[in-house]
């Protein structure tokens, strides 16, 4: 068996084969000279193996494209076969406080000498510096063209992960496979010349960020960067509406609800009793809403309250003026910027092509597929070595008859 792609779903795959299978000969054929780079960076070098949500029904929502097809994936291996897996191997995982799960060396490099550990001790053959020129379906079986000459192989998985630019599908096209256009997941927004990146810094635990025009929304931290918007909630927006920010050049609007806490009503009803009970308190020390400083000052400012301002000297359209800044506040992104060292793309081999109770390609058999090569995407967390994990396995079980 030949594995194109030495990442997280070609390695795990080699090893369960090789180990389910001991006289299956497996060969990780990896491009570069680098094993499980993607593993090795992430997490900031720790490796965010997993998340803690092991109800295979809960976890598929994480993922904007392939929740269907996951389902199948995540009822024969999920997040608690993953821990129980590594575990198994003396390499137990902790749970962070926000479901994601790391090794408790904190190193990248438990997970990669794990995995590394694995293939020695059930003989997969490992080649870099081996990319694959072209694969031909010849005699039942398949020739892969490598620069250093030809290997055969009776079944071949592509784990060749996710690429940015649609002529790296080409190959696979060319075998009949109906390819996703590739477009980028996982950014933050750019709102370039806007002067709210002045407050670059200043972080919001619980805004309400609304895409008004693909009607997509999501709670959550947001984090004013000095190009734009950033945080969770907004990393998530960026994948749940991958395809329809990409169709729309990424020109967009995004609207702000910094108090979704506060209804209209009632934060009308808190700023009159302002100017009724509290008319000489200046309007700045008297802004009770859960906001950084920073934030209400700017807000004020735009609103048009003068910095010394009272209460008993607002008008009408201040207030509605700051009632609107403050629960929908408008602004036009232009762009986009990648995520810290995430670099996830939103398409690849089209999801109708594949068997995904064995990862099998339904255009030519022996033919398999794993990982971001495959038009499958999930948001920060550890849900993307996840996917790569369910479908390594489902791979080693389905060529080794399990």
């Amino acid at each position: 068996m030949a594995i194109i792609g030495g990442g997280a779903a070609g390695f795990f795959a080699a090893v369960n084969a090789a180990r389910l299978h001991k006289g299956l000969r497996v060969v990780v054929l990896e491009k570069t000279d680098k094993l499980l780079a993607k593993v090795r960076i992430s997490g900031g070098g720790r490796c965010n193996v997993t998340h803690a949500c092991f109800d295979p029904r809960e976890l598929v929502k994480y993922y904007p494209r392939g929740q269907k097809e996951l389902a199948q994936l995540f009822a024969r291996f999920s997040s608690g076969d993953t821990v129980a897996w590594f575990e198994n191997r003396a390499v137990k995982l902790k749970t962070e406080s926000d479901g994601r799960m790391f090794p408790v060396s904190d190193s990248s490099e438990t997970i990669i000498d794990c995995l590394l550990q694995e293939a020695k001790r059930y003989g997969v053959e490992i080649r870099l510096k081996s990319g694959v020129n072209q694969l031909q379906v010849r005699d039942k079986g398949f020739v892969l063209q490598l620069d250093s000459g030809e290997i055969r192989a009776a079944k071949v998985l592509v784990a060749s992960g996710g690429h940015p630019k649609p002529e790296a599908y080409t190959w696979l096209a060319d075998l009949g496979h109906r390819i996703v256009p590739p477009v980028p997941s996982l950014f933050t927004f750019n709102l370039p010349g806007n002067p709210i990146v002045k407050l670059m810094g200043v972080s919001v635990n619980g805004a309400r960020i609304k895409l008004p025009d693909f009607k997509q929304e999501q709670i959550g931290p947001l984090l004013i960067t000095h190009w734009g918007l950033s945080g969770p909630a907004i990393i998530k927006l960026s994948a749940m509406a991958a395809r329809e920010l990409a169709a729309a050049g990424y020109k967009y609007r995004v609207a702000i609800n910094w108090v979704p806490e506060e209804d209209v009503d009632s934060l009308r009803s808190l700023l009159e009793d302002y100017r009724k009970y509290a008319p000489t308190a200046k309007v700045i020390n008297r802004l009770e809403v859960a906001l950084p400083q920073r934030l209400k000052e700017w807000q004020l400012d735009r609103a048009g309250f003068s910095a010394d301002q009272r209460w008993q000297d607002s008008s009408n359209k201040q207030i509605n003026r700051l009632i609107e800044l403050l629960t929908n506040d408008q602004y036009l992104a232009s762009g986009k910027t990648t995520f810290k060292e995430e670099f996830v793309t939103s398409g690849g081999v089209d999801r109708r092509d594949i068997d995904f109770r064995s990862m099998e390609s339904k255009v030519i058999p022996g033919l398999y597929f794993a990982g971001e090569v495959i038009d499958i995407d999930a948001l920060t967390g550890g849900f993307n070595f996840q996917a790569a994990w369910s479908a390594g396995w489902a791979v080693a079980e389905a060529v080794t008859g399990q």
